[in-house]
């Protein structure tokens, strides 16, 4: 290839290279994550369904909640609340979830507390990805054993999301859900 050739697709491709990361970075900086959950803030009619008998190697046994879900935002943004007040023949599930942003991270870590029993859970981390979808992941005790938990948002509309969290007593090798909840909002 003649040098004036070779120059020519040299700079071709040193400037699509420059586009191609300039976009990159900009990207980078509207998805920086700390909006995430802005699409959330509101009052939220919730649809829950817990399996009652996680992980314990018996025939699933599901409960189902109705009520609200609802979502202010804190610190300007870089954090929520979450209010969940649910009943069903159950009983009730009320507690808060504290979401807080790690701009370094660019992750969240979801925090649960239940008004059940007072406690505060382990928290899960993770992020957003550009479809809108999230995924969670931490350890947290279950009957006395660590387990893996993954909780992941779906956006399905403008006005309706889903929550699923999942259990593993095997490292992550196979996953049992026991959350489902699908919020439409108010």
């Amino acid at each position: 290839m003649p040098i004036g050739k070779l120059r020519w697709h040299s700079l071709v491709w040193l400037t699509a290279s420059i586009m191609v990361a300039s976009s990159v970075v900009a990207r980078s900086a509207e998805l920086d994550g700390q909006r995430d959950f802005d699409w959330e803030i509101g009052t939220w009619t919730t649809h829950v369904r817990v399996l009652q008998n996680p992980l314990s190697g018996q025939p699933p046994v599901w409960a189902t909640y109705d009520g609200t879900s609802v979502v202010k935002p804190l610190m300007g943004g870089r954090a929520n609340f979450v209010e969940l007040s649910v009943r069903g023949s159950a009983g009730a599930i009320e507690g808060g979830a504290l979401r807080l942003y790690n701009p370094k991270a660019k992750q969240w870590s979801l925090n649960y507390a239940s008004l059940g029993n007072g406690l505060l859970t382990a928290p899960v981390f993770g992020s957003f990805n550009e479809a809108g979808k999230a995924v969670f992941i931490g350890q947290d005790q279950l009957a006395g054993r660590t387990i893996l938990v993954r909780f992941v948002i779906t956006r399905l509309s403008a006005e309706t999301a889903q929550f699923e969290q999942s259990y593993s007593a095997d490292g992550g090798s196979r996953w049992e859900t026991n959350w489902i909840a699908v919020d439409t909002r108010k």
